[in-house]
């Protein structure tokens, strides 16, 4: 009953919105770091009003941190606030609070040891969004970040068998993307 909440409340806000700006109010963008670490990373962008917006990220991931090997999923819904006076939403410089879900297969590549981590965490970002001849999109971000994971091992192995140090804890949240305003 939550997750059907949860999802009724992200698809009003996406869907149902109307904001007044004359400008795009949809951003498709593409993280152009996330090949870097064996990634591909996908966000939509929504103006909400002519100063904030909302964000949902999904991203596949198939990288190795050590010898642990991670591959799945994460999402990552995020609410913008605009402070620029005088641009509309989704440009400008912002301030965004973001929650982000990851679950991954983990495997230790230098034994058979196997798993499953899952990680619930947030953080807030700092970034300015750009939109050049209202049709192409230049985000850049970076902020704070903490995950609690939750590592489930099968018989064979430990937990020390992996590493995953780089996706529970504090860290670091940075990106540019690219994309297309319509």
């Amino acid at each position: 009953m939550k997750q059907r909440t949860f999802y009724s409340i992200i698809f009003s806000l996406f869907f149902f919105t109307q904001v007044s700006a004359q400008g795009p109010q949809n951003v498709l963008k593409l993280n152009i770091f996330s090949p870097i670490v064996s990634t591909i990373s996908v966000s939509y962008e929504r103006a909400l009003s002519t100063q904030n917006s909302a964000q949902l990220n999904i991203f596949y991931t198939g990288a190795s941190v050590g010898d642990t090997r991670f591959r799945g999923l994460g999402i990552t819904p995020e609410y913008r606030f605009y402070l620029s006076e005088n641009k509309d939403a989704p440009a400008g410089f912002y301030v965004g609070p973001f929650l982000r879900y990851q679950n991954f297969n983990v495997s230790d590549e230098l034994s058979t040891a196997e798993g499953s981590l899952s990680t619930f965490g947030g953080g807030v970002l700092i970034g300015g969004h750009w939109l050049f001849k209202e049709k192409f999109s230049l985000d850049t971000f970076i902020g704070p970040s903490y995950a609690s994971g939750n590592l489930s091992v099968e018989d064979n192995a430990s937990e020390e068998s992996f590493d995953i140090g780089f996706f529970d804890g504090f860290g670091v949240r940075f990106g540019v993307t690219i994309g297309y305003a319509f």
